[in-house]
């Protein structure tokens, strides 16, 4: 005969569990009340009243203050960096990895992993102030290639959006399938900032990304959608020095709202643009005809697409082999090596390090090189 115990010790241990569970939840929600929390930002410039326990990320979305975070919060891409003048204890291990050794001498810590405890004082780049919530309906989605969807986003009549080309919003999606919360994810603005009553994105389907796969499955035309932005300071430097760009996939996004905007303000012809864009196969490539229509109509617009692994349907007779290859050919052959030249890049963490060591190589100064690394 089976012991009495044997049944009853498993359900004996699961009840202490769901016990010890529940009173850690009752302890929290009493011992760790911390009540509202004074926030000064920027030397008392804004003063705020937010609900204490929660991430200082969430509690200034709350107030109307985002700080930019290209992974919704969850401590993977470094970006919701404020600086804190208040001791709020050491660093935690999950922003070591984001966080410059100048960096942590000057109290720079990542918003997403500050739990509101006491009165903060932080400081935050001014232009953030100026950052919206904008709830729009998509307009209209268009595959672009076999894994890009263009996602055209209207505002509402009485809304204008503000922003420079280069930079991104962060798009929000429901709740779905076994995901429980909205999520929000960074993308590039593909749109020219002429066009203020729409907002459009280059989206790529991830494996495995929240945000993208509910893009590329659940996303309808006429759905409500809600963007914040902008934010970012991938931009068009004011020089006359050539533009080496490079881009790869949906890296696409902020050169056409660049290029588009250079038309629109007339000095698309003021300067050399070289623009690389990588691919594996011819299936990878989008907006060809625009592209090549600029390279015609512009004298000193240039367009270098290149395939890494063209297929025999393909019949492919352009250049061939890793962009960085591509890109390194045209520096050493090509692009008058004593021009002064600037690198605008956007693409994977691989792709941009690959590019940057090329330009480098070929005397492009570091500091003169700009980019807009996926996280």
């Amino acid at each position: 005969m089976v012991p009495f115990a044997y049944f009853t010790a498993p359900l004996a241990v699961g009840a202490i569990s769901a016990a010890l569970a529940a009173l850690i939840s009752v302890t929290d929600k009493i011992v760790n009340n911390y009540g509202d929390i004074d926030v000064a930002i920027n030397d008392g410039k804004k003063e705020l009243t937010i609900k204490g326990g929660q991430p200082l990320l969430f509690g200034l979305a709350e107030e109307g203050i985002f700080i930019p975070s290209a992974c919704g919060g969850r401590g993977s891409c470094g970006t919701c960096k404020v600086q804190v003048s208040t001791d709020i204890g050491p660093v935690m291990p999950t922003e070591l990895p984001f966080l410059e050794k100048k960096e942590l001498e000057e109290g720079i810590r990542l918003s997403c992993q500050i739990k509101l405890k006491q009165p903060l004082s932080i400081a935050i780049p001014e232009e953030l102030f100026n950052v919206r919530d904008y709830i729009g309906i998509v307009e209209r989605i268009n595959d672009v290639t076999h894994d890009i969807k263009e996602v055209y986003v209207k505002l509402p009549d009485d809304t204008d959006v503000t922003f420079v080309s280069g930079q991104y919003g962060q798009f929000e999606v429901p709740p779905y399938d076994k995901v429980k919360e909205a999520t929000m994810r960074a993308y590039s603005m593909s749109s020219p900032p002429s066009d203020t009553k729409h907002l459009e994105f280059l989206i790529r389907l991830v494996p495995g990304g929240i945000v993208t796969t509910y893009v590329h499955t659940n996303l309808q035309e006429g759905q409500k959608i809600r963007v914040v932005g902008p934010f970012g300071d991938f931009y068009v430097r004011d020089t006359d020095m050539a533009m080496i760009c490079v881009a790869g996939g949906s890296g696409m996004a902020p050169f056409k709202s660049i290029f588009q905007n250079r038309i629109d303000d007339g000095t698309i012809n003021d300067r050399d643009i070289w623009y690389f864009f990588g691919a594996r196969t011819k299936k990878d490539l989008f907006y060809l005809d625009w592209l090549y229509e600029l390279d015609r109509t512009y004298e000193r617009f240039h367009f270098i697409p290149a395939l890494s692994e063209p297929q025999a349907e393909d019949e492919w007779d352009g250049p061939t082999g890793l962009i960085t290859e591509v890109l390194g050919s045209y520096l050493q052959e090509t692009i008058p090596t004593e021009q002064a030249k600037e690198g605008y890049l956007c693409g994977s963490p691989g792709m941009l390090d690959a590019c940057m060591a090329v330009m480098q190589q070929h005397k492009m100064d570091p500091e003169r090189i700009y980019f807009d690394k996926f996280a």
